[in-house]
């Protein structure tokens, strides 16, 4: 039976987490998947659409609140956490159980990423569900098939999720391949059936990207692996390196480093040597595409609970060390809740994380009082799905995308496809000190265009950024063109 406190702290962790959900103001790219949920498919241009359902679900519970965008994803995360601990005690009892449980409260990576609704939160729950499949499918004597299924379909949400949940599955097909005493689960149908039920799961994505030339799969392939920016590759290492030391806490970071290291040594017990395998691989695979691009720190999460499941099995006690470890993490998640809500680190609002969301009413309630039954443009989506979410009613809020990257919104109607002939057009874009492309390239299309005033987003006292509201009167009723959108660039 596990452990009381180990299901306490899960408990209490996810009621901070369901409490910050209601507090924080929604980030922007939240605003963006928000934006999918009223659109729903099979596919988005960025990612798989399980975020979009998980947000849909939780709108219909809790309206379109910041709590109800959040809320299912934040139970979702917790499912994540119950497997992570319900594998930990598989492997080392009672003990390991509690170890992971607290492991994760005191992660900065899960404190605040299992508040936020993206589609990290769902993959960590298939990696999570189905590292405990397979490890129920290896550990049957006899009839693992239904285990094998359940990994399947775990593999499969995963790719629902986010595309690389495909890692999930070579590192544990390499797993099986590293070992003598797990060769022989090729010569059964196990692993098969699970190929084949993850491919039927993900098959709806698969035929959304054929029907879209596929998109999606072609951004993330850019997005991850091809190569970009100035930066050398030693520095974007580096930036790796240390945002996993602020995400899972220096000292608790490399004790799980050290921990896979050892259940990958050859004496290691077979279910803890696939745990690490798979964490290795993934982490290797983040680490080799920095050396081509930068890697958000955030991506390495799956490895991240992976390893902390082979540390949490290691032992059969807490060392003081690894207490003091737990500790420091606890703090600087609570620390980034503080942050969050009463802001006291000497840090310029630009480069704050917690201020993302920042601003984004206030802009809304100065665009709702030009609005008088206007339409809305923004040039970027990130203001556009902010702007939707924060205006009276959520209008349709159109994303111009002049000078961008292409994103969902070249999928979607353009505003040239929607006004009518006389129409007007509020266009917020930043605040520049000459005239804006996109406005330059929106005079063709206007009878006259109207620059007006600035609108600064703001926490509190601090000034995030600015945004200017221009006019765009007696719309001509040309269409404009659509941004490619066969690149990531």
């Amino acid at each position: 039976m596990t452990d009381r406190v180990a299901w306490s702290v899960i408990g209490v962790a996810a009621i901070l987490r369901l409490a910050m959900a209601a507090i924080v103001p929604l980030v922007p790219d939240e605003a963006y998947y928000w934006e999918w949920s009223r659109h729903l498919a099979s596919g988005y241009f960025d990612h798989p659409p399980a975020i979009a359902y998980i947000i849909r679900a939780g709108t219909l519970v809790g309206g379109d609140t910041a709590f109800g965008v959040r809320c299912v994803a934040v139970l979702i995360g917790t499912v994540a956490t119950v497997a992570a601990m319900a594998l930990a005690q598989r492997f080392g009892g009672v003990v390991a159980a509690r170890r992971a449980a607290w492991a994760v409260f005191a992660m900065p990576l899960a404190g605040a990423g299992l508040v936020l609704a993206t589609p990290d939160v769902p993959l960590l729950a298939a990696l999570a569900l189905g590292l405990l499949a397979v490890d129920r499918a290896l550990g049957a004597s006899r009839q693992s098939i239904a285990w094998w299924v359940a990994a399947g379909l775990a593999l499969g949400c995963g790719l629902d999720s986010k595309y690389t949940a495909v890692l999930f599955g070579v590192g544990i097909a390499l797993a099986l391949l590293a070992r003598r005493d797990l060769r022989e689960q090729w010569r059964r149908p196990g692993p098969y059936v699970a190929v084949l039920v993850a491919a039927l799961v993900f098959l709806p994505v698969v035929l959304w990207n054929a029907h879209h030339g596929w998109i999606s799969f072609r951004f993330q392939l850019q997005h991850g692996l091809a190569p970009k920016g100035h930066s050398n590759a030693f520095s974007r290492e580096l930036s790796l390196l240390g945002g996993q030391l602020g995400l899972v806490s220096p000292i608790l970071f490399c004790l799980i480093i050290l921990a896979v290291a050892r259940g990958l040594r050859r004496e290691a017990p077979t279910k803890i040597f696939v745990v690490a395998a798979v964490a290795t691989f993934i982490a290797a695979f983040f680490v080799y595409s920095a050396a081509r691009r930068s890697v958000e720190p955030n991506w390495l999460a799956p490895a991240v609970l992976a390893g902390t499941i082979v540390w949490a099995a290691e032992r059969n006690r807490t060392t003081r060390l690894e207490q003091v470890a737990i500790g420091l993490g606890a703090l600087l998640v609570a620390g980034i809740y503080v942050q969050v809500i009463v802001p006291f680190l000497p840090l310029p609002a630009r480069r704050d994380p917690t201020a993302q969301g920042a601003g984004w009413a206030s802009l809304a309630r100065e665009v709702d009082g030009m609005r008088q039954g206007a339409w809305i443009a923004t040039n970027r989506y990130q203001d556009a799905a902010e702007l939707a979410f924060h205006l009276k009613n959520h209008p349709m809020v159109f994303s111009l995308n002049i000078g961008g990257r292409p994103n969902e919104y070249d999928l979607w109607p353009l505003v040239s496809e929607k006004a009518r002939v006389g129409d007007t057009l509020l266009v917020v874009i930043p605040d520049e000190s000459h005239t804006p492309d996109a406005i330059v390239a929106l005079l063709p299309h206007c009878r006259s265009m109207e620059r007006g005033d600035t609108v600064e987003l703001r926490r509190g006292r601090e000034v995030i950024g600015a945004r200017r509201v221009w006019t765009c009167a007696g719309w001509l009723g040309t269409p404009l063109p659509r941004t490619p959108v066969n690149s990531s660039t």
